[in-house]
C-alpha cells in the first residue's frame, strides 16, 4: 500500500476512534465508518493538516472512500 494510504488511515483512526483493522481503498466513511456529518468535517480537516493543504467543500463532498481520499491528495499536494 502506498505511504499516501497509511496516513490517510492514521487520520482515520485519530478521528473515528477506531483500530485500522479491514480499512481499505475500498472503504466508504458513511456507510462503512457510520462517520456523521461533523466526523466527515473533522476527517477532511485532518487530512488538509496531515498532508499541508486545502480542500474545497465542493471538492470534500466528492471524496467517499479512503481511496477517494488517497487519490486526491496525490493528485493535489505540492
Amino acid at each position: 500500500m502506498s505511504d499516501t494510504f497509511e496516513q490517510v488511515k492514521a487520520v482515520i483512526m485519530d478521528v473515528m476512534k477506531i483500530d485500522g483493522e479491514g480499512i481499505t481503498m475500498e472503504t466508504r466513511f458513511v456507510e462503512d465508518l457510520k462517520a456523521d456529518s461533523m466526523d466527515q468535517f473533522f476527517l477532511i480537516d485532518g487530512f488538509c493538516e496531515k498532508f499541508n493543504m486545502s480542500i474545497s467543500d465542493e471538492d470534500a463532498r466528492q471524496i467517499r472512500t479512503v481511496g477517494d481520499a488517497v487519490r486526491y491528495i496525490d493528485a493535489h499536494r505540492g
